[in-house]
């Protein structure tokens, strides 16, 4: 069984390279796959290990960076390993807006959980905006929500401009760190009554029940596992292997879903070249397959 530990930490980082090479040994050292992402503003990360080597590591960043707590952090299980490798970028911001958060600003951000959750955006005034992009919105998202259709999160300045400052604004994201920024953001526009999902998603399908939920499919998560369902358990969502977005069992009955090769989305925008490779490759997983041996770009488990 496999931890997958999702945490972030907005504190300030100085000696960014030097810290990331410091982390690129240890997680290699310490068998731990995923992401870690360094900024001047603070740590984001989804990493996943065994249980004693992903607990060395959370001991290894606190130690490391000097915090006792994380701003957010979520836990799940696996059977097998969801991510391929590990590794640590550096980037500007944790999350693209053009905007870096302190202590200071981040103090402003207000926030709902569970029940006071459900009932603020069961209020019809209140506008329940989902941060995440369309394909996520798509396998999954709350009651009431709306899908602002942006392609990339720093766009998101252009859409709340067109919202009135007055409005009840209720907004979520998969782990909760798009809408810590998107929160500041609009407080600093004159935005006057704007919430999030403490810990995003995640936290809420973990701790809410499923009859009290207001949850409506799955949620994408950045993975092999694809998507997750209440209680964080695996969904049943695939990956295309020709567009790389997911893909429901409804989506595989299309004429133009393709093992490995292509879905109704993509089928008409790939040449025939990346079809006919797409069918070598997943030619190749099934021969593995036959023979008991994992191929390297074998996707599903």
């Amino acid at each position: 069984m496999y931890n997958i530990f999702g945490f972030y930490k907005f504190i300030n980082i100085k000696n960014i390279k030097i810290n990331k090479s410091f982390f690129d040994k240890e997680i290699h050292k310490n068998k731990i796959r995923g992401s870690l992402i360094i900024s001047s503003e603070g740590l984001n990360g989804t990493v996943s290990g065994k249980r004693k080597d992903i607990r060395k590591f959370v001991i290894l960043v606190k130690k490391k960076f000097k915090f006792k707590n994380f701003d957010n952090k979520n836990i799940s299980f696996s059977k097998f390993q969801p991510f391929h490798k590990g590794k640590v970028k550096i980037k500007k911001e944790v999350v693209p807006i053009g905007l870096k958060i302190t202590l200071k600003n981040k103090k402003i951000n207000n926030y709902l959980m569970g029940k006071s959750w459900n009932k603020f955006i069961s209020n019809k005034e209140t506008l329940v905006i989902d941060t995440r992009k369309s394909f996520e919105y798509e396998v999954g998202t709350f009651k009431n929500a709306v899908n602002p259709k942006i392609k990339n999160f720093r766009d998101f300045p252009k859409y709340f401009n067109k919202i009135k400052k007055t409005k009840p604004v209720a907004m979520f994201c998969t782990g909760g760190i798009r809408c810590e920024k998107a929160s500041i953001y609009l407080k600093q526009k004159g935005f006057k009554n704007v919430f999030q999902l403490k810990g995003g998603i995640l936290n809420y399908l973990s701790n809410v029940e499923k009859k009290d939920s207001l949850w409506r499919g799955e949620c994408y998560v950045f993975d092999n596992r694809i998507s997750l369902k209440h209680k964080l358990k695996q969904g049943t969502f695939l990956m295309c292997a020709g567009c790389r977005t997911p893909i429901s069992h409804y989506d595989k009955r299309s004429n133009k879903y393709e093992e490995g090769v292509s879905c109704s989305r993509c089928y008409d925008t790939l040449s025939s070249i990346q079809k006919s490779r797409f069918r070598m490759r997943q030619l190749q997983i099934n021969l593995a397959k036959k023979s008991g041996k994992k191929h390297k770009f074998q996707k599903e488990f």
